[in-house]
């Protein structure tokens, strides 16, 4: 069946979405309108950037969406008269079909992390989100407990822009412009300054890195993570949101004085979890592998840009071990990160 022209405006604003790094990074967010009872949403794993040069939208059923929700099952239906994809619909697909706007828009803008990771958020948002109409969330695991989640959050009280506690921003609109013209709303008002750090000491990286399977990380945001000290020490205490988890791990590794990259692989395979994705260096800057997929050097970089607008005084809320587990474990998770692997 032809795709409908209303999925070209989906497309292009997607698409310029998805190039923004401080709003999107490698296959997170997603984006969805309504047509009927189709829900065109995109595909898990696929990327934001890539929508006006790749097909990344599957046609759901709307009423079917709702009912799977209702019922909490997560299978998403295929509208009638589409072909089956061997791709699988947005794991976020049950939230886009419960808000009843015609296009939603949901995006891991790096200022909206940074205020959704502190546990004074919620009261910090209340004077810049004034006049619109908002909700705050605390944590839920992607998918269908979110879903469930923001479903009685909006029946108490209609909204158009929903703050996700340690996950990111979603918005309703009537049209695929207005949508995106809430996000940078909603940007402006909640925009950091980052705090400047310390450039990277690149040789001293290069030897620790020679004869390992990494090397000195490519962006020098990067190295912000490991060359300013409030920096490192929000990093390595733990996780701040589910790409987080997903793509880099659990807390972030660092190298204390006089250790190397063969001990600190030792206590990592100690504590049965994979080889380090990257490692801060104390003061020196921050090291990845070398196989690292372009999803995790972006999602490198936003933790970079999330972590340096954090300040000195804020009280981080970071993920629980329960919660971490939960998405290293998760199907849906695997699936996607596949599907990242072969972009």
């Amino acid at each position: 069946m032809q795709q409908p022209g209303i999925l070209n405006q989906l497309r292009r604003m997607s698409a310029r979405v998805g190039k923004n790094i401080l709003l999107t990074q490698a296959a997170g967010g997603n984006s969805s309108i309504k047509q009927g009872d189709v829900l065109w949403v995109k595909a898990s794993g696929a990327w934001l950037a890539d929508a006006e040069t790749q097909d990344i939208f599957l046609p759901i059923s709307l009423s079917g969406a709702r009912a799977a929700l209702a019922d909490g099952n997560e299978r998403m239906p295929l509208a009638p008269g589409h072909a089956a994809s061997p791709l699988r619909a947005s794991i976020e697909t049950s939230l886009h079909a419960l808000m009843p706007h015609p296009v939603v828009l949901h995006v891991h803008s790096v200022n909206t992390i940074a205020w959704s990771v502190r546990r004074d958020g919620s009261d910090e948002l209340a004077g810049r989100l004034d006049s619109l109409a908002w909700h705050w969330l605390d944590y839920h695991h992607p998918g269908l407990p979110l879903a469930q989640a923001v479903s009685e959050s909006l029946a108490q009280r209609p909204a158009d822009v929903l703050i996700l506690g340690n996950h990111g921003l979603v918005v309703g609109a009537s049209t695929c412009d207005a949508a995106e013209e809430l996000v940078m709303e909603v940007e402006r008002r909640l925009s950091l300054q980052p705090r400047i750090a310390e450039p990277a000491a690149d040789d001293t990286l290069k030897q620790i890195c020679a004869g390992t399977e990494y090397r000195p990380a490519p962006d020098p945001v990067h190295h912000s993570l490991a060359t300013n000290p409030h920096n490192l020490s929000i990093a390595t205490k733990g996780s701040l949101y589910p790409d987080h988890v997903i793509f880099l791990g659990r807390a972030m590794p660092a190298l204390v004085e006089g250790d190397d990259l063969a001990a600190l692989a030792a206590r990592v395979a100690a504590d049965g979890l994979p080889p380090s994705v990257a490692v801060l260096v104390r003061g020196k800057g921050t090291i990845i592998r070398t196989d690292a997929s372009a999803a995790a050097q972006a999602l490198l970089t936003c933790l970079a840009l999330v972590v340096t607008r954090l300040p000195f005084d804020a009280a981080v809320e970071y993920l629980p071990p329960a919660k971490e587990q939960a998405l290293l474990n998760w199907d849906a998770e695997h699936y996607r990160q596949q599907m990242t692997a072969r972009r």
